[in-house]
């Protein structure tokens, strides 16, 4: 049973999540979610084939083990049928066997479990972009603006004053999320499995080390540490 839930961007892209396991599920609609887009969840293949090809969608995340219809025959089907919208195989199979299946199948793209959200989130923005016009320049949805400091989301750079930064993957994943909740403290625990993703290490300082990073690149005020608690952009 499809499971919609929406989040406050009016416009954005819509995604049809197809992931039999909650947990996961759960994880990438709040991440997407935090990202500005819309998603609908369901459970099994019979169920995301019917919704894709009803349309009003921008993008499927297609797991493969799905109940009642894998979704190599999802994929299949759509594609049979003329169906170009994007989409993005996720797997725990990571044989190149299963890659090459993927792919020649009409795949866009292929995400392997356990995978870092920031990984993901960056693959459906470019497919995304590839499905569609290119945003126009100066597009502020496509940039995220908190007093001088300012992301862009096409070129991962963030842009201090005059100076403009390259941002490595899980830099921007974390400066991203700090955007995204400007004034709201945020535990380790929350940046690790938004920006690292669900398969994480809850006693790994590696938060505070890029943390330490982004710092050096934005500057030491612009992120708070709140003891005991986590770090928030004031």
């Amino acid at each position: 049973m499809a499971t919609p839930e929406r989040s406050g961007g009016v416009g954005m892209s819509r995604i049809l999540i197809a992931e039999d396991d909650v947990n996961i599920a759960s994880f990438i609609q709040k991440g997407l979610h935090s990202a500005g887009f819309v998603t609908t969840h369901v459970a099994d293949g019979g169920t995301a084939l019917l919704l894709a090809r009803g349309g009003g969608f921008d993008l499927v995340i297609l797991d493969i083990g799905l109940p009642l219809i894998d979704g190599f025959e999802v994929l299949r089907q759509l594609r049979a049928e003329g169906l170009r919208l994007p989409v993005i195989v996720l797997t725990a199979r990571d044989g190149v066997e299963d890659t090459v299946a993927g792919l020649e199948g009409g795949a866009n793209d292929y995400v392997s479990k356990p995978f870092r959200f920031a990984e993901l989130l960056a693959r459906i923005r470019v497919r995304l972009q590839e499905a569609g016009p290119p945003p126009a320049a100066g597009d502020a949805g496509m940039r995220l603006e908190h007093g001088d400091l300012l992301l862009d989301l096409r070129t991962r750079r963030a842009h201090v004053d005059d100076r403009v930064y390259d941002l490595t993957a899980r830099e921007f994943g974390l400066l991203e999320m700090f955007l995204r909740h400007p004034g709201q403290v945020l535990t380790r625990e929350q940046i690790l499995a938004h920006v690292w993703g669900f398969d994480f290490d809850p006693a790994s300082n590696v938060v505070d080390v890029y943390v330490r990073t982004l710092r050096k690149k934005v500057g030491e005020a612009r992120i708070h540490t709140v003891y005991g608690q986590g770090y928030r952009l004031p």
